[in-house]
């Protein structure tokens, strides 16, 4: 199948997720299991990869001032910069296309080969609404949480480098990230989520339900949504980047 095959299919399995959920109580009961999957369980890893980036940004960028004119409050000002428009919003979403890709393809896959979605569609359920419209709601509305959540440890984390190597004071980092200070950066960084979290919970369920043979065609399904959801999501950056602050 070409990627023009691949494309209508991906639009037309949209089309029947946004169809309206048969069951009300149902469907939030599988949304709020989706929020704590998809959503909740990702805060450690978030949280602990924003803190130490935070910091390695605000180290590499203090040892790479060797000139005796350049304040020190440029490190926060860079590692600001650095942080809220890309680190945070593209980087952390990588990092969680491979955590919750996988395991949305894997969790929709199994389903598939084992006739669980066609024991679903016999009983007259919209099953790509049941299975991927939950999915996609939560990331959309949790997601942004998650970034907003670790452009602040990544900063903080840059500030306490700081503080404990002696590289630079923390009255300086903390003047660097209030130069300049651009409010839209923010929303350019939480719109780039948005459409990061939907490729994120949509690209993998594509390939989670489409899935054709037994284990290892679910394992091999996994591999590929987890590869073009990080290459959806470079190319997803550069054009938006491209529309939002050129």
């Amino acid at each position: 199948m070409n990627y023009i095959e691949h494309t209508g299919k991906y639009f037309m399995m949209l089309k029947e997720v946004f169809k309206k959920p048969q069951r009300g109580k149902v469907f939030y009961e599988a949304l709020f299991r989706e929020i704590e999957e998809l959503g909740l369980k990702s805060l450690g890893i978030i949280m602990f990869i924003s803190f130490f980036i935070g910091g390695v940004i605000a180290l590499q960028t203090a040892l790479n001032l060797d000139g005796a004119f350049i304040p020190q409050s440029l490190i926060g000002f860079a590692a600001k910069r650095s942080i809220i428009l890309e680190f945070a919003p593209t980087f952390c979403s990588i990092i969680l296309a491979g955590k919750v890709g996988s395991y949305i393809t894997s969790s929709i896959g199994t389903m598939k080969v084992t006739e669980q979605v066609d024991a679903l569609d016999v009983m007259g359920i919209n099953s790509l609404s049941y299975l991927v419209l939950p999915k996609v709601i939560a990331t959309v509305f949790f997601y942004p949480f998650l970034i907003i959540l670790g452009m602040c440890i990544g900063i903080f984390g840059g500030w306490l480098a700081g503080v404990f190597s002696g590289l630079f004071s923390g009255v300086d980092y903390i003047e660097g990230l209030q130069t300049d200070f651009k409010p839209f950066f923010i929303v350019y960084a939480l719109i780039k989520t948005l459409v990061f979290a939907f490729l994120i919970s949509t690209v993998p369920s594509y390939h989670g339900y489409y899935v054709k043979g037994g284990s290892i065609a679910v394992g091999k399904a996994s591999t590929q949504a987890v590869v073009w959801t990080t290459i959806l999501i470079v190319i997803a950056n550069y054009l938006l980047t491209q529309m939002l602050l050129t």
